[in-house]
């Protein structure tokens, strides 16, 4: 996905990283595939569950619901993903797909089980 970390704040559980998006990414309606979206919203999501468990733990997903608020172009992207709710046997993750100038251009939502992170010693 071409993601390159940014920043973890562990007093939100929020977690930022950028993305570029490069033109093998592009639909012929000239921007981002709709799922390859889904999947920088989903990478934002699971890294921010797995760094707010010191990197124990990764969500398995049991849902995902994503809203494309503008088109997402080739280039770089910024990604904003944080843990809403963590329980013992649920998780609710969120995240948000920003462009460089700071639009908005998707959300999502995710609920997850929280499983132990594969090569970690849990």
């Amino acid at each position: 996905m071409g993601v390159e970390f940014d920043c973890f704040d562990a007093e939100r559980e929020e977690i930022t990283l950028r993305f570029t998006a490069p033109d093998s990414f592009i639909t012929p309606r000239g921007t981002v595939q709709g799922g390859l979206v889904a999947g920088f919203l989903d990478e934002v999501m699971g890294w921010a569950h797995v760094w707010a468990t010191d990197h124990e733990e990764a969500p398995l997903n049991l849902d995902i619901t994503m809203t494309l608020i503008r088109p997402v172009m080739a280039g770089p992207l910024v990604g904003k993903g944080r843990v809403i709710k963590r329980g013992r046997r649920v998780i609710y993750l969120e995240g948000e797909l920003f462009d460089d100038a700071g639009n908005l251009l998707a959300r999502s939502t995710s609920t997850a089980i929280p499983t132990p992170r594969p090569g970690s010693e849990a």
